[in-house]
């Protein structure tokens, strides 16, 4: 049988599309705490972005522990748990490979932030006025 050749776009699509079922998969999982780790049970979780490289092989999970959980301590549990995340993410995927994963931390809500402190500066309220 010849192989499936996809367009870029279509390419990019696939590539969302597996990143955010992963998204789902990883999610789910930390929410029935079926990772039996202690550090991972006791944080909530969130899954807030999976970037899949083209291939399918290589998913980057950013997390984001809430509720003011030590996030370097689950960093490092969904580390030591990464080969059991990964065998339950190829059972439920059904891809032909199953993604290797890394999570790194989230840090877009510490950009969000620091992007909303330069927008309370009074310097800048004037500027988004007009006035001088």
């Amino acid at each position: 049988m010849a192989r499936q050749q996809f367009t870029a776009e279509q390419q990019s699509v696939r590539v969302l599309k597996v990143g955010e079922r992963v998204r789902h998969i990883l999610s789910e999982l930390l929410a029935r705490q079926e990772v039996h780790d202690e550090i991972v049970s006791a944080a909530n979780i969130a899954v807030t972005e999976v970037r899949m490289t083209p291939d399918l092989r290589n998913a980057t999970a950013y997390v984001k522990p809430l509720l003011g959980t030590d996030e370097d301590q689950v960093i490092a549990a969904l580390r030591k748990n990464t080969a059991y995340l990964q065998r339950e993410v190829a059972k439920r995927l059904g891809l032909k490979f199953a993604p290797k994963l890394k999570f790194k931390p989230d840090e877009s809500f510490d950009e969000a932030e620091r992007i909303e402190k330069l927008l309370d500066d009074p310097k800048v309220a004037r500027d988004l006025e007009g006035g001088d």
